[in-house]
């Protein structure tokens, strides 16, 4: 009996522990580079953060540059990591993708150079700095992102060749107010992804965006009242190798089903006549889902568009909002 006792003793004072977990509730982590909060790293604050959370938890981040490679795992939910101020709140890592790895053995590829990979569903960044800082000897992804339901309000967002990686087909998410920065296909992948009064900013003669939406899927990137822009001046001749910036396009396609439509926009000079690329395949032309409608700018000219981009008539565009584009659930969009 008394070894029965010890036992259910044991038991109750484990369970006691766990339920005592200062972390398991809403209340806000604070983070601070330089001591002052209880976590001086943002990986240590998301490490102690409960599993599947049904509440929702703020991880509030103070200016600093936090030298961190970052992931958000899929067990977590419900996060918003926000900084104290965008400009000077800097998440920052330089991996690229001819780093050899040697744990792996081998390069590390584009896959695994993200600055910050987000797995967990239910997740939001808000004002805070996202910057892959690797020289241009590859692929270097500042954004990868994988999980459902994520959004990124009124972040920086930089890199070079693939700067955001929406990773997982027919996850849906959200970038608002935001600047988004880069050299080759610097927004990619096959996701479902909306952007809300984005600065997309060229750093190269080069491509935008190089959508990989599946067959069955019916929308992949969606710009609305974005602007389309290029560096200027001298950030522009030193980004372009000593040349200005005058031959971009809006995309090519990763996989033939690509979906990518600007609408609302405003599109900058530099963007070329013919708006859109095939990626040296001319079978794509069948398949590539590329769409425009009531642009403006420079760049928004109609005449010599490539010819198998499609012009949406009022009546086509005003059938693509938030809501038919995420499956009518848009409950999980921030309200402000």
């Amino acid at each position: 009996m008394k070894k029965i006792i010890m036992t259910l003793l044991a038991i109750i004072s484990i369970t006691a522990v766990n339920a005592a977990n200062k972390y398991d509730n809403p209340d806000t982590l604070f983070v601070s580079r330089d001591g002052t909060c209880e976590f001086r790293n943002i990986s240590d604050a998301i490490e102690v953060c409960r599993a599947y959370m049904t509440y929702h938890k703020v991880i509030f981040v103070k200016k600093g540059v936090y030298k961190e490679k970052i992931i958000v795992p899929t067990w977590l939910t419900n996060i918003e990591i926000c900084g104290e101020d965008r400009e000077n709140t800097i998440i920052t890592w330089d991996d690229h993708a001819n780093i050899v790895d040697p744990h792996l053995g081998r390069k590390l590829t584009t896959f695994r150079t993200y600055t910050v990979l987000v797995q967990g569903s239910n997740i939001t960044f808000k004002n805070i700095t996202i910057d892959n800082n690797a020289a241009r000897l590859g692929q270097a992804v500042a954004l990868h992102t994988e999980g459902d339901k994520c959004a990124f309000i009124n972040c920086k967002l930089l890199g070079n060749q693939d700067t955001v990686f929406t990773g997982r087909a027919g996850a849906r998410q959200y970038f608002k107010n935001c600047y988004i920065e880069g050299t080759t296909d610097f927004i990619f992948g096959p996701s479902t992804v909306w952007f809300e009064n984005c600065d997309i900013v060229n750093k190269n003669d080069s491509y935008v965006t190089a959508a990989s939406t599946p067959a069955d899927q019916a929308y992949g990137y969606i710009f609305n009242n974005c602007r389309v822009k290029c560096l200027e001046g001298q950030d522009a001749i030193n980004s372009n190798r000593n040349n200005p910036i005058t031959k971009c396009c809006l995309g090519r396609p990763w996989r033939p089903y690509a979906y990518t439509l600007f609408m609302n926009c405003e599109l900058g000079g530099h963007i070329v006549a013919a708006g859109w690329n095939n990626w040296g395949n001319k079978e794509n032309e069948k398949t590539a889902r590329y769409m425009e409608y009531n642009n403006h700018g420079k760049g928004a000219a109609i005449e010599g568009r490539a010819a198998w981009a499609k012009q949406l008539t009022k009546k086509e565009a005003s059938a693509i909002t938030l809501e038919a584009v995420f499956g009518g659930d848009i409950s999980w969009l921030p309200k402000e």
